[in-house]
């Protein structure tokens, strides 16, 4: 708490009491009343610190003081409350997270938007190196779904050996990308 200096001890109050007695009196019991509304134990002695301060500012004018403390350790404790429920934390907690409404941005972030789309041409460069035959096929399975059987309807190939030259296409393409670091 603050120290005060003897010429500010001496002042009195309308009422007749000094600013080191009611500091004396009241300390205690202003830091557990702060206590209870802060549930902190440095914010309440900071609660009570910044009433004293207030005080001494206008002791000439306070009728009655001890009431006066009270009323301004509760008022400021509320506003450093409605303040404190303004922050919102920068790490979410567990419970946070788990929250339904979370309204952060589905969004990636614009750093995983360029690996991404650096990985998206990698692939297309990817395909590139193969055959044409091998295009295809990953064209007819990937871009319109087909099953390998109907991939084998429509080529001529069977339908077995749709999934060998898949297979290996596939192989070929995840080859190319370790090399150039986007898969490990």
């Amino acid at each position: 708490m603050a120290v005060m200096r003897p010429d500010e001890a001496s002042a009195e109050s309308p009422g007749g009491e000094t600013i080191q007695g009611l500091f004396t009196a009241l300390e205690a019991p202003l830091l557990n009343y702060a206590l209870r509304l802060s549930g902190e134990h440095g914010l309440a002695e900071d609660l009570v610190q910044e009433a004293f301060m207030k005080l001494h500012e206008q002791f000439e004018e306070v009728r009655e003081p001890r009431r006066w403390l009270y009323r301004t350790v509760h008022n400021l404790a509320l506003n450093q409350r409605r303040d404190s429920a303004k922050i919102i934390p920068l790490n979410p907690t567990a419970s946070d997270t788990s929250d339904s409404t979370n309204p952060t941005d589905p969004q990636p972030l614009p750093d995983e938007q360029i690996i991404r789309l650096e990985g998206i041409g990698l692939v297309r460069l990817s395909l590139e190196t193969l055959d044409e035959r091998s295009r295809e096929l990953i064209r007819l399975k990937f871009t319109e779904d087909l099953s390998y059987k109907q991939i084998s309807e429509r080529t001529g190939l069977k339908t077995g050996h749709v999934g060998y030259l898949l297979h290996h296409a596939l192989k070929a393409i995840a080859d190319e990308l370790t090399k150039s670091g986007i898969i490990s």
